[in-house]
């Protein structure tokens, strides 16, 4: 089964895809969606030699977190722009060491990043091993990296193996 769906998470990503661009749930949308997730992996899967494990269910749980962190976060910088003069602001940029090693984990830790309003990712160190971030509020610099390396970071060392 692995040898016929190589990336399973891949495809079952592709055919919502599909049928989310499709703009409608058809016996023949739902087909077209299946070879593509069927095929479109087996002909990518030589260009990814050394992909990370993944455990799903972790990755199901990590979706959720992100998911609530960035409605409150909505709510935190509504009430930052509403409630507080620019005065008030201490913006601030955060240097995030990581121990992230994959470049999927590292690309998934800086996307949450920027997706989570009130934070965006400027760079990645050559290195790999730093992580660029502005802060629109962010009082205190040494906490706000805790806060992202323990919320987000901790959880991706468990999705990524």
């Amino acid at each position: 089964m692995r040898r016929l769906i190589p990336h399973p998470g891949l495809s079952v990503l592709l055919i919502v895809v599909w049928l989310l661009m499709a703009n409608a749930i058809t016996v023949g949308g739902l087909v077209v969606g299946i070879v593509i997730g069927i095929l479109l992996p087996i002909f990518t899967g030589p260009f990814w030699p050394g992909r990370p494990g993944v455990n799903y269910r972790t990755g199901i749980a990590y979706i959720f977190v992100v998911l609530w962190d960035i409605v409150i976060a909505n709510f935190e910088v509504a009430a930052i722009i509403l409630f507080r003069r620019n005065r008030d602001l201490k913006p601030a940029w955060l240097v995030i060491p990581m121990e992230l090693e994959t470049p999927e984990a590292i690309t998934v830790f800086a996307g949450t990043i920027s997706l989570t309003p009130g934070t965006v990712s400027a760079d990645v160190s050559s290195c790999g091993n730093y992580l660029l971030v502005h802060a629109l509020h962010a009082p205190d610099p040494a906490a706000e990296i805790a806060r992202i390396k323990s919320r987000y970071e901790t959880r991706l060392k468990g999705v990524f193996k």
